[in-house]
């Protein structure tokens, strides 16, 4: 396997590499890290950041917009690049959960975002151009408890991932803010280090597939940070 060269914009370089090492997963490789107790449980996760979603808004959503992000360039669909065989990410687990059907919408419910110059993955002779990350969208009526169902949507989703051989590697991290919850594991993907988040609130869920830095995981840390970014730029009301 040739080393996968990535590149991507001076802004988007200073997010995504801070933390990258060797290879191994960034987020056991940090000092604090090191330091710290064992990992809590998702809830008690959140809590020790002092961080807590806020009640809910009552917004809803009526379609996906690609979104305009610092660095990067956004568009509709996969970008030219899929793994096949079952290995792309994708949202499942959220069967308790209405999705807004409206035909006379058009959503962009996949989008891709690249940096400049693209990354190129490689593979012997073989190479195909890949983003920086992408991403898929679903729209609900209602999401009462988005912890809750973000926890069934991850595990569902990273189990049908892992059956489909994908390798998953560290633990799982969860972010929250006041308007989001993220969580985001690290994974071997057809011998790609890729760090992959699933988010919800109150209104959708979703997930981001982010493609190696040098042949190196994406920090969990600026993952979650930048699906934050993708998700405020993407929900319209």
């Amino acid at each position: 396997m040739n080393r996968v060269r990535t590149a991507v914009a001076a802004v988007v370089l200073a997010t995504v590499a801070a933390g990258c090492g060797s290879g191994t997963p960034a987020d056991d490789t940090r000092p604090a890290d090191k330091q710290a107790p064992a990992k809590p449980s998702t809830g008690d996760a959140a809590r020790a950041k002092g961080e807590r979603l806020a009640a809910d808004p009552g917004t809803r959503y009526t379609t996906v917009a690609v979104p305009t992000m610092e660095g990067l360039v956004c568009d509709e669909g996969d970008g030219g690049f899929h793994f096949g065989s079952d290995l792309d990410m994708s949202v499942t687990g959220d069967d308790d959960l209405k999705e807004i059907e409206d035909d006379s919408q058009e959503t962009a419910d996949e989008v891709s975002c690249f940096g400049s110059p693209r990354n190129v993955l490689r593979r012997g002779t073989m190479s195909a151009s890949a983003p920086t990350f992408t991403a898929r969208t679903h729209l609900y009526e209602n999401v009462r408890d988005p912890a809750a169902s973000l926890d069934r949507i991850f595990d569902a989703s990273m189990n049908l991932a892992e059956d489909y051989g994908r390798n998953l590697t560290g633990d799982p991290k969860t972010v929250t803010s006041s308007t989001l919850v993220v969580k985001c594991r690290q994974n071997v993907t057809d011998t790609f280090p890729m760090t992959t988040c699933l988010w919800a609130n109150y209104g959708a869920a979703g997930v981001l597939d982010f493609f190696p830095f040098d042949d190196q995981y994406i920090p969990v840390d600026s993952a979650a940070r930048l699906t934050q970014d993708f998700v405020a730029g993407a929900l319209k009301k």
